[in-house]
Parts: structure tokens; sequence; C-alpha cells
């Protein structure tokens, strides 16, 4: 029988230990801007393939049961499926609603109203696709509020009304969708797009309620620089106003830099809330090599979000009930 040494037998506790723990980054490859959802029993996440403007033309999808496995879902959708896409797919977000699949996405990065492109709308009967275009036109492709039209998030409230939050350029709006998706339903005072920016904006909005109370979460800072990173503001409603609380994800310089663009799983019959989001590895310079990672998040007793610290270790297994 083999004795083992301390040294043999740390290394297999070691061993042990990472195999229950996700690391990170979570799976190979550059991605970005990571949507993240539960569906069922499984966890799934949406990225943004990172690289140049041209190349960025697909999506694909990642699941996992455990939150430490993850299986890739190649091309849920590409332009060849959206005929007025042509470059910089970006930014996915993802609701289901009568048993449908619903996926927005950004295209195109357009700098005027004059030029084709903003943000898209495709679906699907499962939740990797294949995806196809449900307008054949982008559902927002002007620009509101000074707000570029990227960045989409759909917001479901407790109501049961489906928002649509998006935005660049340091502007943000809120639209009401209307039932099939395919266009808005002005509010009552007949206007459609509202501006909601809370101080600080970028980019990247993200909505989820606790407690009765609606957190606003957005990304600050340039996307390509050290300072990008995550902060929060709180209101009594999905239109505010907003109180900006604070910063609570940014980077560290012994992990990873410029960490930001998020999402927030919430697995409610355990009570345990994560931060899905991109960084960019230390020593990489090229802009588009971005990771999708995750680490806890947690609230103080006042419900207010903790600082999250970024890790190379990830977080623990976890399989939903």
């Amino acid at each position: 029988m083999m004795k083992l040494t301390s040294i043999t037998f740390l290394l297999l506790v070691s061993v042990a230990a990472f195999g229950q723990r996700s690391g990170n980054p979570l799976f190979p490859g550059w991605y970005a801007d990571p949507e993240a959802h539960i569906f069922g029993k499984t966890y799934w996440i949406y990225p943004t393939y990172s690289a140049k403007y041209r190349e960025q033309v697909f999506m694909d999808a990642f699941s996992s049961t455990d939150l430490v496995n993850w299986k890739k879902h190649k091309k849920i959708i590409d332009t060849s499926n959206v005929k007025w896409a042509k470059k910089a797919m970006w930014a996915p977000s993802m609701t289901k609603k009568d048993g449908k699949y619903y996926l927005f996405f950004g295209a195109n990065d357009i700098q005027n109203d004059d030029e084709l492109g903003g943000i898209g709308v495709a679906v699907a009967k499962k939740p990797d696709g294949p995806y196809i275009d449900l307008l054949g036109k982008p559902l927002v492709g002007k620009f509101y509020n000074k707000a570029q039209p990227i960045d989409q998030y759909v917001f479901k409230d407790k109501d049961g009304q489906y928002y649509l939050i998006y935005g660049g350029w340091s502007h943000c709006n809120i639209a009401k969708l209307n039932k099939d998706f395919t266009g808005f339903v002005p509010f009552p005072d007949g206007t459609t797009f509202k501006e909601i920016t809370p101080d600080g904006y970028v980019e990247g909005p993200y909505m989820f309620i606790k407690n009765g109370k609606y957190y606003f979460m957005w990304s600050e800072g340039g996307w390509t620089g050290p300072d990008y990173s995550v902060s929060y503001a709180i209101g009594d409603s999905p239109l505010g106003p907003f109180k900006r609380i604070g910063k609570i994800l940014e980077q560290d310089a012994q992990v990873a830099r410029g960490a930001g663009h998020h999402s927030v799983i919430h697995d409610q019959k355990k009570d345990s809330w994560y931060i899905i989001y991109h960084r960019r590895p230390l020593g990489e310079t090229d802009g588009n090599h971005r990771v999708t990672c995750i680490d806890k998040m947690e609230f103080d007793p006042n419900g207010l979000i903790l600082p999250v610290k970024i890790t190379k270790e990830g977080v623990e297994r976890s399989k939903l009930l």
C-alpha cells in the first residue's frame, strides 16, 4: 500500500477542494458582458463573444447544473439569422415568457440615427436556441434622450410588466414592452422612453428587486481601462428616482483588472446571491481579452450590497433544489 506523505496528502486535499469550486474564469475563451439566468434546475450564462467588431457576429451560451461544470452551446444566434446585423453583436439579455425564450441583443454599434442597427430581439423554443430574428429590424434603432441603443436588459416587475432598460454614452432609458415584445406601450404621459440615468452611469444596466426595493446597477469607467467597475442605486419603483449608494465591484491589482458589466443570480431556495461579470486577466493588453467570472454577492443587515471580493477560486459547487 502506498504510504501518503504529508505533501501528497495536502496535494490530494487541494485537488479535491478545487473540484468543489468553480474557479475563475468559469470557462475558457474570451467572453464578456455575461447575463446569467436560472431556467428550471439549470444555470445559464449568455455572454458576448469578445472579439473585434467585424468578428463579433455570433453568440455562444453556457449551461451548468452546479456552477462548476459548464457546457458550451455554440452559436445560438448569428448574423445569418439577423439580416440587418453586420457586426458588433453584443450584450445579450434573456427572458422566458409563455414557454418561449427571447434574446435581446445589440448590433452594429451605431453612432447616429442615420445608421442601421441598435437593439434587436430574437426568439427560440429552447434556451440554447437556435434564435430567429423576431422583427426583421431593430426594436430600438434610434437615439432617444441621447442614449446609444446598446446594453439592453429586460426586467420583469412584480406586477408582470416587462421593461426594456438600456443605454450607452452615459444615458439610460426605460420603456414598457408590449405583450409580444414587438414594440412598446407608452407611459400614461404619452412618452415611450423615459430617462432614468443615475449619477455615474456609463453603460450595462441591471435591475432586481429585494425586500420590495429596486436595486439598479450599472457599469462605469472605461470598458478597456482599469477603472471599469460596477455601482448601484436603490429606488421604490423601476422608474426611480434612484439614490446612488456606491461602488461594489472593481479590479484587484493582485487578481485581475477592469471588473464590470455584470448580472446577478439569486437561488431563492438557498437565498444565495452571485454576481457574474467579466474582467481582464493580468498582463492582457488587448481590449477584447476579457473572461467571464463569478463570485458571491452578499448584503449587510440594512440590505446594502457589500463590496465584492473578486477571486481566482470562484464559488462553491451548488445544485439547484
